[in-house]
């Protein structure tokens, strides 16, 4: 299912966000709608990290406006965000590795059974839904008990998008999350990102490896220099003019024209 016949989720309009007299966004125009997963690439110092914080309410953008489901909001942090639906996996995860995988995907949100005037956390529920939202994306845990520094980075990645999916998220923006990783996990994440987006969630996948972003792209953003370079549909754009774009290539261009082609 991809999101082409629907509304956007969300939608940058014109989006910049200046730091004192630095300039991280310079009008920035992006949408993500439901059920597809829209690539936003470009090498480092591309503006990638600033767009995030300014979509996830880290940031307040100095100019543009920011609409959910049609309507505008100003985010006054993460979690206003994270309460409208807006989900972020940063590349770092926030995970205690030393920590169960169950205690890991709840954090802060565990389940509760009273007893008379007692609350304690219902482990059995924990577990068995921890158990089973990493089944739907496709890992067997060998116990809920198991410490999440045991997991591959292509498993912890796993449990930071189920947790996001199990606790409701609408769009879930993904930080770099195949940067660190080896083919392999790098092609369960892929796998795991295609699962998501086939239950109408909108996935915003950043990143500056182009062979990972069309393999699971519907449309892809280039970021350069705090601007957007223009968006296409999968299929409009070969590999190598995304690669190019996100290089400057179209600087390269145009200087090899008022160069006579000498570059």
């Amino acid at each position: 299912m991809s999101g082409f016949d629907h509304d956007p989720i969300v939608e940058m309009k014109d989006i910049a966000k200046h730091f004192g007299p630095v300039i991280a966004l310079n009008g920035v125009s992006f949408d993500v709608r439901p059920g597809e997963c829209h690539c936003l690439l470009g090498d480092n110092g591309a503006g990638k990290s600033t767009f995030i914080k300014t979509m996830s309410g880290v940031h307040k953008p100095t100019r543009g406006e920011i609409l959910f489901e049609g309507c505008q909001m100003n985010f006054d942090s993460p979690r206003d965000a994270m309460e409208a639906g807006i989900a972020t996996v940063y590349q770092d995860l926030a995970m205690i590795p030393l920590m169960s995988v169950t205690r890991n995907f709840w954090m802060g949100r565990e389940p509760v059974r009273k007893i008379g005037p007692m609350k304690f956390m219902d482990f059995a529920k924990a577990n068995q839904t921890t158990m089973d939202e990493m089944r739907k994306m496709g890992i067997n845990l060998r116990s809920p008990d198991q410490a999440v520094g045991t997991l591959s980075g292509g498993e912890r990645q796993t449990v930071a998008i189920a947790r996001a999916v199990y606790f409701g998220a609408k769009v879930l923006i993904l930080d770099e999350p195949t940067s660190a990783l080896g083919v392999r996990q790098t092609a369960n994440v892929l796998a795991t990102i295609d699962k998501v987006r086939k239950t109408g969630i909108g996935i915003v996948f950043i990143t500056h490896n182009v062979r990972h972003a069309l393999a699971v792209g519907d449309r892809f953003t280039v970021l350069n220099r705090g601007k957007t370079l223009g968006t296409a549909q999968r299929g409009q754009i070969t590999p190598e003019e995304l690669q190019d774009m996100m290089a400057g290539g179209q600087e390269m261009v145009a200087l090899e024209g008022s160069l006579g082609g000498t570059v």
